[in-house]
């Protein structure tokens, strides 16, 4: 059974860095595609960064270049966002999610998702 496990979103403030987790358990993930994506209330679901588990190029969404990183771990089996100068902007549900095939920014290349963990930047 797989297991998408997000963790460390917390209340920052603005100027601040965070670094979420994503703890991958129920099968072998090396020949798929790792995202993050985030919901803010009232906003639809959005992409923020991706990348191959087999490691290779990464992507990121326009308004997070230069500020997140995802990155991952094999020995952990763990992939991480490390997000930098946050905005209140950036406050939203931060969801892990792995899949195969299609667009990384798109929602429906993933077919397994995590629970979502809560970031929150003051002002």
């Amino acid at each position: 059974q797989v297991q998408l496990v997000e963790s460390g979103g917390v209340l920052v403030q603005a100027g601040g860095s965070l670094r979420l987790s994503c703890a991958a358990s129920g099968r072998t993930f090396s020949s798929y595609a790792m995202g993050w994506f985030r919901q803010a209330p009232g906003k639809e679901r959005e992409f923020v960064a991706a990348m191959r588990w087999s490691g290779g190029s990464t992507y990121y969404a326009d308004s997070v270049k230069g500020r997140f990183t995802i990155s991952r771990d094999n020995a952990k089996n763990t992939v991480y966002l490390q997000m930098n100068s946050l905005k209140p902007e950036d406050t939203a549900v931060y969801y892990c999610a792995a899949g195969v095939g299609g667009s990384y920014s798109e929602g429906r290349r993933y077919g397994y998702w995590g629970q979502g963990t809560q970031v929150t930047v003051s002002s």
